[in-house]
């Protein structure tokens, strides 16, 4: 008697279990060695929440009007998920590049999917733990006041709005050393945080930074945030310009693991 043949469906099913199983592994991998450098998780979580009491708590027209307090929140809270995003991916990714281990694993026949994988989903654990201290914040030192429902759609925003992020983080961590990798991640993210409206409201903005903002991903996710949690209807640009953002930096990131890919390994 010859033993039976798995059929394709159970074959695929394997198949994708075995995936899943990986990238969960890769993803507490990355967890861990995230949380042996405290100083990186204390940093991810305290600038935003600084920017929060120290700039907009201080402010009464700001602190004590719930839909203004709920804007601040929802833009400080679009920096956190930056902030996470670019320096654990694009610092990230370019340290790991120049260990040793790095170059074992990527030759491993599990392919580079349940790794990257790992990497988002820690990328994005980072940018919802960011949330927690902001919204404490606000909910014990100002009037912020929303439905629960906005709420959770905030929440589920966070990684709607990692996504352009995630990928710019990795095609810089693919592209450029250890050390441009950090210093390309700061002017990076800065400049888009303040021309993008996320310590300033793009309403204190001259009509000519406030039209170049709108062009912007990071005005185009602070856009979206600010209209889910708290109903003010953002403009009608931000969706299409953050999923041409996303169609850019998916390109770059692709460009930057393929030429990294053939640097090292051809």
């Amino acid at each position: 008697m010859t033993a039976a043949t798995p059929s394709a469906p159970a074959t695929r099913a394997a198949g994708t279990r075995s995936w899943l199983a990986l990238a969960l592994l890769h993803t507490r991998f990355q967890l861990l060695e995230s949380v042996r450098v405290p100083i990186a998780v204390i940093g991810n979580l305290l600038f935003p929440s600084l920017a929060l009491l120290f700039f907009v708590v201080p402010q009464p027209a700001v602190a004590e009007h719930p839909l203004a307090s709920v804007a601040a929140v929802a833009q400080l809270g679009t920096f956190a998920v930056m902030s996470a995003c670019l320096f654990t991916l694009g610092a990230g990714v370019s340290e790991d590049r120049q260990l040793a281990f790095d170059p074992y694993v990527r030759t491993l026949p599990a392919g580079a999917g349940p790794r990257l994988a790992g990497r988002v989903v820690n990328a994005i654990v980072f940018c919802l733990g960011a949330q927690v201290p902001v919204v404490l914040i606000a909910v014990l030192l100002t009037a912020a006041s929303t439905s629960p429902a906005r709420f959770l759609g905030g929440i589920a925003m966070v990684p709607v709005v990692a996504v352009p992020f995630t990928l710019l983080g990795l095609a810089i961590g693919y592209a450029m050393s250890a050390k441009a990798a950090i210093a390309v991640v700061q002017a990076v993210l800065f400049p888009l945080a303040f021309a993008g409206g996320l310590f300033l409201p793009p309403e204190a903005f001259p009509s000519w930074l406030d039209a170049l903002s709108q062009a912007l991903p990071s005005r185009a996710a602070r856009d979206l945030v600010v209209q889910v949690t708290t109903g003010i209807e953002g403009s009608a640009w931000a969706l299409p310009v953050l999923l041409a953002w996303t169609a850019l930096f998916a390109a770059l990131a692709v460009l930057a693991y393929r030429r990294d890919e053939g640097r090292r390994f051809r």
